[in-house]
């Protein structure tokens, strides 16, 4: 393995986790989870998206960092393979969506404290899929709060992803992911597998599932 961290990222539904898990078993590295159930304000959120956006995304800021900033912390962290299904900077990319602008400028200012502190993945592994797919996997997950979500959130979602990681030429591994089967097609994971042998240069390096 070429890589010590790498971060599994995309759009609500897409399989960051799903993904994550499978990755972490087969290389048996370290594996770092968003802890989104424990955020009080999420299904207030979907229920009044102006009135809770702020607390929502300030809570998921604070955790995100808490969580990364610990696992940073411990010794010889990188020695072995570290999997997330986050990157932290996607605090700042829902709050750009989910947030009036005089609220994002501040929200922002927080945002540009704390992420210096911490580290930057060795590559991101982007999952792209067509908000269609997205909302197929949300309804087969059936987490009640998010059964409600508009097509046109996801597509802001989405297109400030692919924004981001263009403008910053960021090492990104960009899968389509829109007939994925992770769980039941071995032959998905095994073009992932091949992909991570080689060693990427910055930018965008696209890759299509059989």
């Amino acid at each position: 393995m070429k890589y010590q961290f790498i971060t599994i990222e995309g759009n609500i539904g897409a399989g960051k986790t799903t993904l994550s898990h499978l990755l972490s078993k087969h290389y048996n590295a370290r594996l770092i989870l968003e802890e989104f159930d424990e955020n009080p304000f999420l299904p207030k959120f979907y229920e009044n998206p102006k009135q809770f956006a702020f607390p929502l995304e300030l809570f998921f800021m604070a955790e995100r960092f808490k969580q990364l900033k610990e696992l940073l912390q411990q010794k010889d962290m990188f020695q072995s393979l570290t999997i997330s299904d986050y990157l932290f900077t996607k605090c700042l990319l829902f709050a750009k969506v989910t947030l009036p602008d005089d609220e994002f400028r501040l929200y922002q200012r927080l945002f540009d404290i704390i992420h210096q502190q911490l580290v930057e993945p060795d590559l991101l592994i982007y999952l792209h899929a067509p908000v269609k797919k997205l909302q197929v996997n949300i309804r087969k997950r059936n987490r009640s709060y998010e059964q409600q979500i508009p097509d046109e959130y996801l597509f802001s979602i989405q297109e400030t992803y692919t924004q981001y990681i263009r403008q910053h030429n960021i090492k990104t591994l960009f899968i389509d992911a829109a007939n994925a089967d992770f769980l039941g097609n071995p032959k998905h994971l095994e073009v992932i597998y091949e992909a991570l042998e080689k060693d990427y240069e910055n930018g965008q390096h696209y890759l299509s599932l059989p």
